[in-house]
């Protein structure tokens, strides 16, 4: 029988390469955990402390799941991907954003029943810069200075924003902070699909500017300094079906240059129902309590 035999740096440098090979190898799933550990492979039963840690450890198009309540940190999204939650998963941040989303333009991703608290310190809870779609469901957001959501895509191809069963409130920071912000500063087209939201006690409810166009059900704002629903400027378009706006400073604002359209819904209990000098169309089967007036609001009060 013939040995052969392999040089010793020959054979280091196998094992070198095996070792890196396997410490770049990425899980499709992922688990974090209240006593985990970012040292830890990320697996379920060794599962990571940060969704940070855990994200570098995870496939694009993979998943990140939590295993039991705990806080989670903040986290920098570069990829598609979701984070979600069996449980209570929190994103606690003090003076910054806690969830950022810059990821190629064909990127989804979804984050699923976390729990985002500001500490009257926080800037915004999930910011979307660039990416294809974000979906936010089931979760809650409180006490954030500059918006819940702010969605202000940054690129020339479209993209979409949808939240569904989620509670945003407290984010006044300066009576400049919304609920939800559509906001694109980018050439692409932006849709938003918003169903069974409660805003409530933030600076505005949802803000919508530029060429977004968000269509709002079955949602709820309330007890915000200024516009329960706004399409401030730009051309926004605001399709409002079966919402209530009550005990706001302006129930419903369309300004120059935007488009509402309300159907089924009650508007009531402001300090002005209806405000601004755009297009604000309703179809009949409406609510509309308080004062109407058609005239433009000073920028801070939009």
């Amino acid at each position: 029988m013939i040995t052969r035999l392999i040089p010793k740096a020959t054979a280091a440098m196998v094992v070198l390469l095996c070792a890196c090979g396997l410490a770049s190898a990425q899980a499709t799933r992922t688990w974090v955990s209240g006593v985990g550990d970012d040292a830890n492979p990320c697996s379920r039963t060794a599962p990571c402390k940060t969704f940070a840690g855990a994200i570098s450890k995870t496939a694009p198009g993979g998943e990140i799941d939590v295993l039991d309540p705990g806080g989670f940190g903040a986290v920098t999204i570069t990829k598609s991907i979701s984070i979600e939650a069996c449980c209570i998963a929190g994103v606690l941040v003090s003076g910054t954003n806690a969830i950022v989303i810059s990821a190629p333009s064909t990127s989804v991703v979804v984050l699923r029943g976390l729990t985002f608290e500001g500490l009257g310190t926080g800037l915004d809870a999930v910011k979307f810069i660039t990416g294809a779609a974000l979906y936010v469901e089931d979760s809650f957001i409180n006490n954030f200075t500059t918006n819940g959501i702010e969605f202000s895509a940054n690129q020339a191809t479209n993209s979409m924003l949808s939240v569904k069963n989620t509670v945003i409130r407290n984010c006044s920071g300066g009576g400049v902070a919304s609920g939800i912000l559509v906001n694109p500063t980018g050439g692409g087209a932006v849709t938003a699909m918003i169903n069974n939201v409660h805003l409530e006690n933030n600076a505005a409810g949802l803000k919508a500017t530029g060429s977004a166009n968000c269509s709002v059900s079955n949602s709820v704002a309330e007890h915000n300094q200024f516009g329960g629903f706004t399409a401030a400027s730009g051309g926004a378009v605001l399709n409002l079906d079966h919402v209530q706006s009550v005990h706001n400073g302006t129930g419903i604002i369309c300004n120059t240059g935007t488009t509402v359209r309300l159907g089924n819904s009650h508007v009531a209990d402001n300090t002005t129902a209806v405000g601004g000098t755009g297009t604000c169309s309703t179809y009949k089967n409406n609510d509309i309590d308080a004062v109407v007036s058609m005239t433009a609001l000073p920028q801070g009060q939009q």
